[in-house]
């Protein structure tokens, strides 16, 4: 295929994926609100595992057609463009705070589920077997989310009746409280449902084109998959959390906001790498080792940024929109 042909590939993958996760993520975290779950809590799990389809699509794709260097480069090129330009977009769009949870909790997660990943992939072989851990480490973070949600929730069940309750007080990005929707009556489940499936085709549609345009670029150019994948792959892959933390941002619903990055980024690593591998062992590039530098970097400075006060000001959004700057040329260069 020609060089026009594997461009108009990518840009319909692009497109493809972005509204497909848009739909997606809608209809899910519709759903999910109607069953008064928290918007930090639909944020790191339905949001951010929604927004994280394509780079599953993707990655898992790649894999089983042998191309371990798009399938490894889309995780780290991903995490790297979450942190450095979507948060970053955030905090310029809308400084704000995050709760202590989130900190305390998901942040930490996010950082360790790096390390983990990070120490995966530093001999540049990922077998099988790290793959099934990986996705066992998953699901623990899955429990984990679950034993505290179920902890808060009876919690305020029993603080519920208390004169001091003031179930008006504003909580802050972030936060595990949450107003169950009141109107869940009038949703259409029917209709959710199936803008949901729709969105799911069109993330799977948009995965396969995104995979074979950025293949054919990689081969006609003469640059190598691992560039294209930490790039183009993960820039388009990454473009539904953009779209999406952004949107919540301008809605004042930071708890998504924050909720889809880390969320994303834990998803990545945990359940991208790990489903990845298990389709096919990965042996990767050398190249992957600086990627790992600048992904070590980036996610020490926002984690730390996070903690520091528990505030994203504008001029730290900037700062990590220069990091993933910095990124894109080192690796392109």
């Amino acid at each position: 295929m020609s060089l026009v042909g594997d461009v108009t590939l990518v840009l319909g993958g692009v497109v493809a994926l972005w509204l497909g996760a848009q739909w997606l993520v809608t209809a899910a975290a519709t759903l999910a609100r109607a069953a008064g779950i928290s918007a930090l809590v639909v944020g790191l799990t339905v949001v951010a595992f929604g927004t994280s389809a394509p780079e599953l699509v993707v990655s898992v794709g790649a894999a089983f057609e042998g191309r371990a260097d798009v399938a490894a480069g889309n995780v780290v090129g991903s995490n790297v463009f979450n942190l450095a330009f979507t948060l970053g977009l955030v905090a310029v769009v809308r400084p704000f705070r995050v709760s202590e949870k989130l900190v305390r909790r998901d942040t930490v997660a996010m950082a360790a589920t790096t390390a983990v990943g990070i120490a995966v992939l530093a001999n540049l072989v990922v077998s099988s077997v790290e793959g099934g851990l990986l996705l066992a480490l998953f699901a623990a973070y899955l429990g984990w989310i679950w034993r505290t949600v179920t902890r808060s929730a009876a919690t305020e069940r029993h603080d519920a009746g208390s004169p001091t309750t003031d179930p008006a007080s504003p909580t802050p990005a972030g936060g595990d409280s949450y107003e169950p929707n009141r109107d869940a009556e009038s949703i259409r489940y029917g209709a959710e449902g199936a803008r949901l499936l729709v969105g799911l085709a069109l993330v799977l549609v948009g995965g396969r084109l995104l995979v074979d345009g950025a293949s054919g670029i990689a081969l006609s150019m003469g640059v190598s998959e691992w560039v294209v994948g930490v790039t183009i792959v993960a820039g388009g892959t990454s473009l539904p959390e953009l779209a999406t933390s952004i949107v919540a941002t301008r809605h004042e619903n930071l708890g998504i906001a924050a909720g889809n990055v880390v969320g994303s980024n834990v998803f990545n690593v945990l359940v991208v790498l790990g489903s990845a591998a298990v389709v096919r062992p990965l042996s990767v590039d050398g190249a992957v080792l600086s990627g790992l530098a600048w992904l070590a970097l980036v996610t020490a400075i926002a984690s730390a940024v996070l903690a520091t006060g528990r505030r994203l000001s504008r001029l730290e959004g900037v700062g990590l929109l220069a990091i993933g700057a910095s990124y894109w040329v080192w690796t392109i260069h």
